[in-house]
């Protein structure tokens, strides 16, 4: 499916030296060529793609606008699937609109965001998961993120799923030459035994693929960490000590920190998501009450929370009752760190009498002073020991996209059907109709649609029916 219209676009971000303005269209090297003079050999329509050609570009009057650089594809070998051009300018962003003002006037059309990849799926040079990949992969900020997207650009993630939909049609086709031969009592495709083993097969691959999304999600957006405690324990010294920057206001006023303050860090490869939150304390004001509710939320959504103590607090051993009655609740299921802040302050037969109050929450413990920034490294060590997540390489397949996740979902419940229903024994025309369900899920995740005629077409490619 190709475009009429010609568009044009700067590809680069602007203040760098070098800019590069992206032409694509029918006539991408016809216009192109209109305001480019090489300097020496050919013009660009009688040029063979993949060269660069050396030239000046010039104004409407025939001024130099600059010297540049330009590469030449030649559909369906391009990005877009279309004739394309590539100038290399210098970065002023004066030269850039003059180029891109010239590329106009000509006959381009300012590209729409995103079009360059839309043509590109609609060329066919690649599905939709591979075109989301492609906002995925620019922004990477680490390893992990980079790698997913790489291998879900390439197509990993595609050819997962057109495993699994060979497997899919095969399964539907023998269910449908059931049907459609159930007067023929003679004729057996496949009996329920292997029908449902390889239902088996293809629901721990979906099972697999829908599962994984924790971790890319993670992966993604960042571990989610929660610091939490009462009033001037040090959560947001701490929260400054681990981005090395004043994120947070510091003071010794009880209820400082009255909203949540969200910042990253990446932290040995991984992305943590740390979430600063206002101190848990009795307090009539109105907007520190929002702000202590707000922790309890936060603490919820976070996959790890840092509950910081204040070990200089004299008072801490006669209410630590009611203080783990307030957090623990929260921490059910979570990934829980407790630690002793302002260690610096307190003798050693203090430290040994904090570790007994709370010998009995199971969670690591860990003595440190955030404003000092001693045990930070430990608890740099502690948090990626914690989060436990794999080393990711170009061929793992892992979802980190919520449609991508919904979709295999509503595979997944499809194909359990399925399964219900061969155990049950239930009629062809339900498992059928599950198993057609499952395709469609699985097709929008390409940006396809199931078609009874890919069921037809498997059933004659592989089955021999008399003749």
């Amino acid at each position: 499916m190709m475009q009429q219209e010609t568009i044009c676009a700067i590809a680069t971000a602007q203040g760098g030296a070098i800019g590069v303005i992206r032409v694509s269209g029918p006539e991408a090297i016809s216009i192109t060529s209109q305001i480019f003079t090489p300097i020496g050999g050919k013009s660009l329509d009688e040029r063979k793609p993949y060269t660069l050609t050396f030239g000046k570009i010039h104004s409407a009057e025939g001024e130099i606008i600059d010297e540049v650089l330009v590469s030449v594809f030649r559909a369906p070998h391009s990005y877009t699937g279309e004739d394309s051009t590539e100038i290399s300018c210098h970065g002023s962003s004066y030269i850039l609109q003059q180029v891109m003002r010239r590329l106009i006037e000509c006959g381009c059309r300012t590209a729409l965001p995103g079009e360059y990849t839309q043509r590109a799926f609609l060329n066919g040079k690649m599905d939709l998961s591979q075109a989301e990949a492609v906002a995925d992969l620019i922004a990477s900020t680490s390893t992990a993120t980079h790698r997913m997207a790489m291998n879900q650009m390439r197509g990993g993630f595609s050819k997962e799923l057109s495993l699994l939909r060979d497997k899919l049609l095969h399964l539907t086709s023998l269910m449908e030459l059931e049907l459609d031969f159930s007067d023929h009592e003679e004729l057996e495709f496949a009996d329920r035994t292997e029908l449902s083993q390889i239902a088996d097969e293809i629901e721990r691959v979906i099972a697999r693929l829908a599962h994984s999304f924790n971790v890319g999600n993670a992966i993604k957006n960042g571990v989610p960490v929660a610091i939490i405690g009462e009033t001037n324990a040090g959560k947001s010294t701490l929260l400054n000590a681990l981005l090395n920057e004043e994120k947070a206001i510091v003071s010794d006023i009880h209820g400082t920190t009255r909203d949540v303050i969200e910042d990253t860090i990446n932290l040995r490869g991984i992305t943590f998501r740390f979430i600063d939150t206002a101190g848990i304390r009795q307090t009539t004001d109105v907007v520190e009450s929002i702000g202590i509710e707000r922790t309890f939320q936060k603490m919820s959504q976070a996959d790890i929370i840092l509950w910081i103590i204040d070990a200089d607090n004299s008072e801490l051993i006669t209410h630590n009752s009611k203080l783990k009655t307030e957090v623990l609740p929260y921490c059910e299921g979570k990934n829980l760190i407790v630690l002793f802040n302002k260690c610096d302050k307190i003798t050693a037969e203090r430290r040994s009498e904090m570790a007994r109050t709370f010998e009995e929450v199971d969670a690591p413990k860990l003595f440190l002073s955030a404003k000092n920034r001693m045990g930070l490294d430990e608890l740099e060590t502690l948090l990626v020991e914690t989060a436990a997540l794999p080393e990711i390489s170009q061929n793992d397949v892992i979802v980190t996209n919520i449609r991508h996740y919904e979709a295999l979902v509503r595979a997944l419940e499809s194909i359990h059907r399925v399964q219900d229903g061969l155990l049950m024994n239930l009629s062809g025309d339900f498992v059928s109709q599950d198993l057609r369900e499952c395709l469609s899920h699985l097709a929008e995740i390409v940006g396809g649609a199931f078609d009874v005629e890919d069921v037809l077409g498997n059933i004659f490619k592989n089955f021999c029916i008399g003749k």
